[in-house]
């Protein structure tokens, strides 16, 4: 098994802010999110659940989430972060096998 998700994963923000000025930042990642309950159709798949998000700030811990059975197929969270100076954004998402999938961009300020 590999330790990568199978999906690709997505962040959306801003390539330039101003000095002060907050920021949206969107991640996504495609996952289909089987809790390993029946399905009305009578199938069970197996359970597959991404477990945790991070969001970083130059390598610091920004926002961190831990996901569970309320959560939707195809997560999408929102962050909003003030900058004061240029920076790179990582997302990183594990699932309950210790795979993960990464995302990363950054902000120039002006």
């Amino acid at each position: 098994m590999s330790n990568t998700l199978p999906a690709t994963p997505r962040i959306r923000i801003p390539a330039q802010a101003r000095a002060g000025e907050t920021i949206e930042i969107g991640v996504l990642i495609q996952h289909p999110m089987d809790t390993g309950l029946t399905h009305a159709d009578g199938t069970t798949p197996p359970r597959d659940m991404i477990a945790r998000l991070e969001l970083r700030r130059d390598g610091a811990l920004l926002f961190a989430a831990e996901l569970g059975n309320g959560t939707a197929a195809n997560p999408y969270h929102v962050v909003h972060v003030r900058m004061e100076r240029s920076a790179t954004f990582t997302a990183t998402w594990t699932d309950e096998h210790g795979r993960a999938a990464m995302a990363e961009a950054r902000v120039l300020v002006a």
